[in-house]
This record gives C-alpha cells, sequence and structure tokens, in this order.
C-alpha cells in the first residue's frame, strides 16, 4: 500500500502540472501562440521536451524489464538516434524551417500533391490514436498497483490531468512540462538507482561483475535471421524509426518550427540525441541492477511476478518513504510528457490540415476553437480506450497492438526520402508506391493472424513491418518513375534545389 509520503509527492508533482496549465492559458490568443508558442522557445528547452516525448513510460518500465529478462539488444535501434540526428540538422530542419509551415505534411502537398499529404496524416493521426490509449493504460497498471487504488480511477485522473493542461495550454504548456517532466523522469530513475547499489554488498561492482558473467549486456546475436531479433534487424529498425521520426513525424517537426531560429532547432536536435541514448541506456542498466540485486536477494514474491511488475514491485517495498513517491512521480512523468505532445500533434494536424486546409475564409479564431475541441476529443479518446484496453486479458493487449501496428505498419517514411532525393518521382508514381505498400499491409494482417494457406505465408519478425512497407512503397515508385518520371519539382523541394 502507498504511504502518506508517497502520495504527497505525487499531489504536488499533478497539482504543478495542473498549475502550469492555467498560467500558460492566458497567453493562447492565436492558433500560432496555441500550435507554435509564437516560434519562441529557446533550444535547450525544446531539446528537453524532444527527449521526454520520445521516452515515454515505456523507458521507465518496459526497458528494465526487457534486461532483467533478457540482455540490451533492444537498447541497439536506440543507438543509431545520433546518426539521423546529424542528416536531421543538416537536411530535414533547414526543409521544414524554409516556410512558415505548422504541420509536417504541407511539405508533402507542395511536392506531391493533395493526396499523399492526407494519406500520411491520416496514418499520424490513427497511429498516435493507438499511441494515447497503449501508453496511458499501461503506466497505470503500476501506479494502481503501488498505490492500491482501482486502474480505471488511475486511467481517469491521470487522463483528465494530461487532457487539462494540453487543452488549455497548448505547446507552451506541453513543452515546459515535459522539460520538467524529464527531470523528474530521471531523477526517479536514479534515486532506483542509488537505492539498488547501496543495498548491495559488493555496490557497483557486483552490478558489473554478476551482470558480466550472466550476458546480461550483449546487444544481441550478429547472424542474419528473419525470424529473431539479431543486432542487424534491431539496428535497420532503428534507423526506418528514427528517420521516420526526425523527418515525418508531427511531434518532432512542430518542434523543429517551435524554436526561435535555425540554430536553435539544431542545438534542441542535438541536445536530445546527446541525451537520449545514455537515458536509455540507464534504464537498461536499471533492469540489470534489479536482476543482480534479486539474485542476492532472492524472493518468492518476486519469483510469481511478470518481468514488467518487477520495478513496480522493488519500488512500492524497498524504497523509502517519500523517494517511492519521487520514483512513481517519475513514472507517470515519463508517460505525461509523451501524451501530452501526441494530443497536442492531433489537435494540430486536423486543424491544420484538414479544417483550414479547405475552409474558404481564413479565421484563425474559429480554428483556435477547433484545435481546443480536438485536443479535448483526443483525450476523451485516450481516457476510453484505455480503459477499454484494461478490460482485456494482458495477452490480447500485445496482439491488438501488434495487429494494429502491422495494419498501418508504415510507408510514412518514403514519401519523404522520394521527395528529398528523387526528383524524377512524382504524384502518381508515389500513389502506385502507396497502393503497393497498402496491399502488402493487408498480406502482411493476414500472415500475422495466420489466415493464409502454408504456401503463400512467410515467417518473419513483426519487426520488419515497417522496413519492408518503406522499402515496397520507394522501389515501386522508383520503378515506376523510370518509365513515367515526373516533371522536374519547384525550386527548394528537394535537396538539389
Amino acid at each position: 500500500m502507498i504511504r502518506t509520503a508517497d502520495i504527497i509527492a505525487i499531489l504536488i508533482f499533478l497539482l504543478g502540472m495542473a498549475g502550469m496549465g492555467l498560467y500558460f492559458a492566458r497567453q493562447n490568443r492565436s492558433t500560432e501562440a496555441y500550435f507554435l508558442g509564437n516560434r519562441a522557445f529557446p533550444g535547450w528547452a525544446i531539446g528537453l521536451s524532444m527527449l521526454g516525448t520520445s521516452i515515454s513510460s515505456v523507458t521507465f518500465l518496459a526497458l528494465p524489464a526487457a534486461a532483467y529478462v533478457l540482455d540490451f539488444r533492444m537498447l541497439t535501434p536506440n543507438l543509431t538516434l545520433p546518426v539521423v540526428a546529424v542528416i536531421a540538422i543538416f537536411v530535414f530542419i533547414p526543409f521544414f524551417r524554409r516556410g512558415l509551415t505548422v504541420s509536417a505534411y504541407e511539405y508533402l502537398e507542395n511536392r506531391f500533391g493533395l493526396g499523399v499529404r492526407m494519406y500520411v496524416a491520416i496514418y499520424f493521426v490513427l497511429n498516435q490514436f493507438l499511441r494515447l490509449a497503449i501508453i496511458l493504460y499501461l503506466v497505470s497498471i503500476p501506479v494502481a498497483a503501488m498505490s492500491g487504488i482501482d486502474i480505471v480511477s488511475v486511467i481517469i485522473i491521470g487522463g483528465a490531468i494530461i487532457c487539462f493542461y494540453t487543452v488549455l495550454g497548448g505547446i507552451e504548456a506541453v513543452i515546459w512540462t515535459d522539460v520538467i517532466q524529464t527531470v523528474i523522469l530521471l531523477l526517479g530513475g536514479i534515486f532506483c538507482f542509488a537505492v539498488i547499489v547501496s543495498g548491495l554488498p559488493g555496490g557497483l561492482g557486483e552490478i558489473l561483475r554478476v551482470g558480466a558473467e550472466h550476458n546480461k549486456f550483449s546487444l544481441g546475436p550478429l547472424d542474419f535471421n528473419l525470424s529473431e531479433r539479431t543486432f542487424g534487424l534491431m539496428t535497420l529498425l532503428g534507423l526506418v524509426s528514427f528517420i521516420g521520426e526526425y523527418c515525418g513525424n508531427q511531434n518532432v517537426v512542430q518542434r523543429y518550427l517551435a524554436a526561435s531560429s535555425m540554430r536553435e532547432a539544431r542545438k534542441a536536435t542535438l541536445i536530445c540525441a546527446a541525451m537520449s541514448v545514455p537515458t536509455w541506456g540507464f534504464f537498461y542498466f536499471l533492469g540489470s541492477c534489479l536482476f543482480v540485486y534479486y539474485l542476492a536477494f532472492p524472493s518468492p514474491a518476486v519469483a510469481s511476478l511478470s518481468a514488467d511488475d518487477i520495478l513496480p514491485y522493488f519500488i512500492a517495498t524497498r524504497t523509502p518513504p517519500g523517494i517511492g513517491g519521487i520514483i512513481i512521480a517519475g513514472c507517470l512523468a515519463a508517460a505525461m510528457s509523451s501524451l501530452d505532445s501526441s494530443i497536442n500533434a492531433i489537435s494540430t494536424i486536423f486543424t491544420v490540415d484538414f479544417v483550414r486546409r479547405f475552409r474558404k475564409q481564413p479565421d484563425d479564431r474559429k480554428d483556435l476553437r477547433v484545435a481546443k475541441w480536438t485536443a479535448l476529443a483526443a483525450g476523451l479518446f485516450m481516457i476510453i480506450g484505455a480503459v477499454g484496453i484494461s478490460k482485456l486479458p494482458k495477452e490480447s493487449i500485445m496482439d491488438l497492438s501488434l495487429t494494429i501496428g502491422a495494419v498501418l505498419g508504415g510507408a510514412a517514411l518514403a514519401p519523404y526520402l522520394l521527395g528529398f532525393f528523387v526528383r524524377r518521382v512524382g504524384y502518381h508514381a508515389l500513389i502506385a508506391g502507396m497502393i503497393t505498400a497498402l496491399a502488402f499491409n493487408f498480406y502482411n494482417s493476414l500472415n500475422y493472424l495466420q489466415l493464409l494457406p502454408s504456401l503463400l505465408g512467410v515467417r518473419y519478425h513483426i519487426y520488419w513491418t515497417g522496413i519492408f512497407a518503406n522499402l515496397i512503397m520507394f522501389v515501386t515508385a522508383l520503378v515506376y518513375s523510370i518509365f513515367r518520371p515526373a516533371p522536374p519539382p519547384p525550386p527548394g523541394m528537394t535537396v538539389y534545389r
């Protein structure tokens, strides 16, 4: 059962987040302020916000669990981030900051046409809706377990506070709360690490020695195997995921645009890349620390727990009063920094790409009302979706997320790469690529659910889905353009002009 000092620490954190929403609500008088904070943010704040958005509750809970059970192989995709950050600094950021854009998908219409913009925008929104419900549910599990509160109540209370400050405060509330949440997240992890190290007779040395003996620091097998999470697969997965995120994810692009200058946008990206990899590595290492700790102090209760429940159990039983509350607040902060960004991004996309794009007469005041109502609707969907997921068996949740991921699995990266680097690809070539990628997604869904005849089924790990979908779209559009090349694109649409 949660202790009084822990409750006080958590309440201070939650009230502080709500108060920031009220404070920034006074400054939102236009969509430019609501979506971009009048493009006045310093690079260090944007960088910490990007870090907070990318790590989420998965970092706080799932990464230690992965290292506790296996090793560091799930860290491999994250090691590619610095490479992608360099590409973003020299290629992506200048493209998006060249014009007074708001949405990441305005470029796609200028380069290829309205249909491509709509396709990628819809794909992004659907993925964000799924992400909202799953992350809120996942973070509610340990909070409910540690506090003794019903999980549905935790979902509703946590979701309501996130909705409150995000809807009222806009991007300013999102970014500045992200900064605080990122700091609290890191403090929570550091406190956990300190308690573990101080409790082991051999301290840090024992962790390193025992972890190495049990191969806890491995990055995975180096052989090539389509059905296993090998080093090669995880590296490719990281490159595709991060390139797609840094050139076509509204959460990231919106921060490029919210920075006060090109230099500050680049500084933010460097800060995020420089801090993300050590942060991810630290939380994997925390899982190895837990493994060594419970090897030294075996517990029948721990032996009966799932890997995801090990860290919450440790927090509830081994941390001092008050410190446990800070760590739980860190777990909440990890989720909130991702959820508020997704809600704001959905609001931006719906307002800019769907409402404003088709409005005949500009009306910024109406757009601002639409943005706030959309953010509220996204937040309510997040809460309802998380409650619905909580009623499913745990195994079904993973199946649900992987199945939907396979259906949507995506080809959001290929349009940007073709737009930036291939001049001869035009609208018709890209549409051909999109149709082929959608057909692959349909096949992939049937294949994953084992609904195909044995001769047509192919066995490969679900993580290959996004890689294959983008590759299929890229190659199809490229081949189409060889036979029917498009006219040269307007100046400023490719890296060559």
